[in-house]
């Protein structure tokens, strides 16, 4: 064996060695970002449930919070949004879906999507289930509830869309009271 093929068996060593740390040191940079974000920032945890005070909410208006980063809508509803709710049958309905993560797979009745049983107080998260944008609410579209400025979606007193381009009616979040004017989102 001559000392030329004893020093190319080294540099091909070498090669192979020094492309494997390579690539090892490159797939850990690339996955520990990955990993890290598996866990939930304090900030994130914060706000997985809220406590919104209602006490200042007159009937006929509404508030808007911001909860996970989306606009929630609660609305403190008059007699009329009520009656006007719940005269709509099911079959005029887009979608019969209640969408409503307090009653997973109800109907999308009048009843079923508000949070107490007098249908006075309707929760809903403010983002038209077509592309995503704000809807604009106080009676606002065809059928006195929310219209969507983007793409012409317009939603009823009771969140459900009757006309325009979203398939679904605007989505209601885990609520509840935990108190006569306190409601707790998530």
């Amino acid at each position: 064996m001559s000392h030329a093929d004893n020093n190319a068996g080294t540099r091909r060593d070498f090669l192979y060695y020094a492309t494997a740390g390579t690539g090892a040191v490159v797939t850990g940079a690339a996955v520990w970002p990955l990993v890290n974000q598996m866990n939930a920032s304090a900030d994130v945890k914060a706000l997985s449930s809220i406590y919104v005070d209602i006490s200042g909410v007159e009937t006929g208006t509404q508030l808007t919070v911001k909860w996970r980063g989306k606009p929630v809508f609660i609305r403190r509803r008059t007699e009329e949004e009520i009656e006007l709710g719940r005269e709509v049958p099911l079959s005029d309905l887009v979608d019969t879906s209640a969408e409503n993560a307090n009653k997973p797979g109800a109907e999308a009745t009048d009843e079923n999507r508000t949070l107490d049983e007098a249908g006075e107080w309707l929760v809903m998260i403010g983002v038209c289930t077509h592309l995503g944008c704000v809807p604009i609410g106080n009676g606002s579209g065809d059928y006195h509830g929310w219209f969507c400025p983007c793409h012409g979606s317009h939603y009823d007193t009771a969140g459900r869309i009757r006309k325009g381009p979203a398939p679904r009616n605007l989505d209601i979040p885990v609520a509840q009271f935990t108190d006569e004017t306190t409601i707790k989102l998530g």
